[in-house]
């Protein structure tokens, strides 16, 4: 399904940048271009960092298996899990900790946006900007908003000290 059927848009009406389990990782160029784009030229006012229950990406960095190039990248997603490792040991049932984690990559990249200079400037610059978190179930079509919008820097400081 594609990201404006989810969202009930139309076409066009939603701008989308897709990467493997939605990295958002300080070094890609892609990903920040994309961002700088729809923040700068396009203006939008939210910004959702949306993954997915069953994502391969996070089921991968869990699996503690090699799987090539794609581990540099899982490789965020694993130190996410570290990260949050007695949080995740406490979940006996596999699928369970795989979405449980999907839902905690989401909020560490929600927090990788804000972080960025992009996001940053468009706040001091005063623009009205919002950051949410969302995991879809690809299962029943549900979306879960996770709680974790900001909106200021001062949003974001205070959601990295709650997950973080």
């Amino acid at each position: 399904m594609s990201a404006s059927n989810i969202v009930g848009l139309q076409p066009g009406e939603i701008f989308v940048h897709r990467n493997v389990a939605n990295q958002v990782i300080h070094t890609d160029l892609n990903c920040l271009s994309v961002l700088q784009y729809a923040v700068e030229a396009l203006k939008v006012k939210h910004i959702i960092v949306c993954g997915h229950y069953g994502c391969g990406g996070v089921i991968a960095a869990l699996d503690n298996k090699r799987h090539g190039l794609i581990d540099n990248w899982l490789r965020h997603i694993q130190d996410t899990a570290n990260l949050h490792a007695k949080t995740l040991e406490k979940i006996t049932d596999e699928n369970e900790k795989a979405d449980k984690l999907c839902e905690l990559n989401v909020i560490e990249q929600v927090t990788n946006v804000g972080e960025t200079t992009i996001l940053l400037d468009a706040w001091e610059r005063g623009q009205n900007l919002t950051i949410h978190g969302w995991v879809y179930s690809l299962k029943n079509g549900i979306i879960r908003d996770l709680d974790v919008s900001i909106e200021s820097e001062n949003d974001l400081r205070n959601l990295q000290k709650r997950f973080l």
